[in-house]
């Protein structure tokens, strides 16, 4: 199990197959680290890279850890002290926007435990789903999270989410009536977390996380003009209510939205 701080420089890739195809991919880069020790870089390179407990779970944390081990407190597991392996978007220059965030969680011996994928709409809400993959890293989930506004908070989610090592390869393909038309992938190669990887990813995409806004506003546009009919958002899913699964407090009146998902 990797440990140290990564950088994977990635590929995201969705393809939709209903009512027509429409496949989009989109560069970044994300952090592998252990929420307990989340990295600590030189004054001048935190602008490029924040963790901040407020961006998961509740908001309420003292710190990543203590957001997750509520999570599953609340879902009656235990680490019992086990390492976690967290891969995430960090802040950029002040900005965030995670659609996924992903927790290995582990048993003192190492041993794996469970998987928290930790999904957020662009409607400002979230929801997280406790998953227990095989030994290949395949889980399913229903959908629980109004994310795209294209598609109705129904199907299953059929997961791919093995460990990352040298190479990250996930894969989220939602199911519905018999079909799966929507699939999306990630795909990189590990890099160390030194100055000189991060300032080098920094000054191809400077504003990593705000270009994920911007590619979906802009594909949903598309995807709009195109005839792409819009699903009605459920009352559950605004952003003033906590998602199904999520003990945190309603949010406050006033904060500041993403545009809407494509997937």
């Amino acid at each position: 199990m990797t440990t140290a701080p990564a950088l994977y420089p990635c590929t995201i890739g969705h393809v939709r197959t209903t009512p027509f195809r429409y496949a989009l991919r989109h560069r970044t880069h994300l952090w592998l680290i252990d929420p307990d020790h989340p990295p600590r870089l030189p004054f001048w390179l935190r602008p490029l890279a924040r963790f901040d407990a407020r961006d998961h779970f509740g908001g309420e944390g003292p710190s990543l850890r203590a957001g997750l081990d509520a999570f599953l407190a609340a879902h009656g597991v235990e680490l019992d002290g086990g390492s976690v392996l967290m891969l995430t978007h960090a802040r950029v220059f002040g900005h965030v926007f995670n659609p996924l965030t992903l927790y290995w969680c582990h048993g003192p011996g190492g041993e794996p435990r469970c998987v928290v994928a930790e999904v957020h709409n662009t409607y400002g809400g979230r929801h997280s789903y406790l998953l227990r993959p095989d030994a290949t890293g395949r889980a399913e989930a229903g959908k629980e999270l109004y994310v795209s506004p294209f598609f109705p908070v129904d199907g299953r989610y059929r997961m791919r989410v093995p460990v990352p090592g040298d190479r990250l390869d996930l894969t989220v393909q939602l199911e519905r009536d018999g079909g799966r038309p929507l699939t999306a992938t990630v795909r990189g190669t590990r890099r160390p977390a030194r100055a000189g990887t991060l300032l080098r990813l920094a000054l191809r995409r400077p504003w990593s996380t705000l270009a994920v806004s911007a590619a979906i506003r802009m594909h949903g546009i598309r995807l709009y003009l195109r005839g792409l009919p819009v699903q009605p958002r459920p009352a559950r899913s605004r952003p003033d209510r906590p998602g199904p699964g999520d003990p945190r407090p309603a949010r406050r009146p006033g904060h500041d939205h993403t545009p809407e998902n494509v997937t």
